[in-house]
């Protein structure tokens, strides 16, 4: 199970360096499951250890945000599911 929960930060990681256009991103686990990120292999930590989701939604908040592509079908979409129903009597 270490290697899928190492999996997803790291996959959270190569998100940030994809988006940030920085290469030199590094990830380490403590010895009791904790993560935490630096900005290179044996650079300071820039965050305490997190646990796996703590630390892929810290991973995930920094750096510019991708931005969602939509289609007019999904802005149509939407609309309709917030459409509210009629009352009934």
């Amino acid at each position: 199970m270490a290697s899928a929960r190492s999996t997803r930060a790291s996959a959270a990681v190569d998100r940030l360096k994809r988006r940030t256009g920085t290469a030199s991103y590094s990830m380490a686990r403590t010895s009791d499951g904790m993560f935490f990120l630096s900005e290179a292999p044996g650079a300071p930590a820039l965050n305490a250890p997190l646990e796996l989701d703590e630390f892929v939604t810290f991973v995930n908040s920094l750096g510019p945000q991708e931005v969602r592509r939509v289609s007019k079908n999904d802005e149509k979409f939407e609309k309709q599911l917030v459409r509210k129903k009629p009352d009934t009597p």
